[in-house]
């Protein structure tokens, strides 16, 4: 009867542990945007040669 009662209680603690919310999104930005999202910003732009090369590094970097 004792291990039904310890066994019991294990399980009520089981679910306050899995009823926890979910994590919420972060505010930094992302970082690392893709090469396709940062080329199709340059075309946008119209950008080429050194500076669609600089804007497209910056974009992967997160720093536009």
């Amino acid at each position: 009867m004792k291990c039904l009662a310890v066994a019991l209680a294990g399980l009520a603690c089981a679910g306050a542990f899995a009823a926890d919310p979910p994590a919420t999104p972060s505010a930094i930005p992302l970082k690392n945007t893709s090469l396709k999202v940062c080329n199709k910003q340059a075309d946008a732009r119209q950008l080429s040669g050194a500076a669609r090369a600089r804007f497209v590094k910056d974009c992967r970097t997160g720093k536009t």
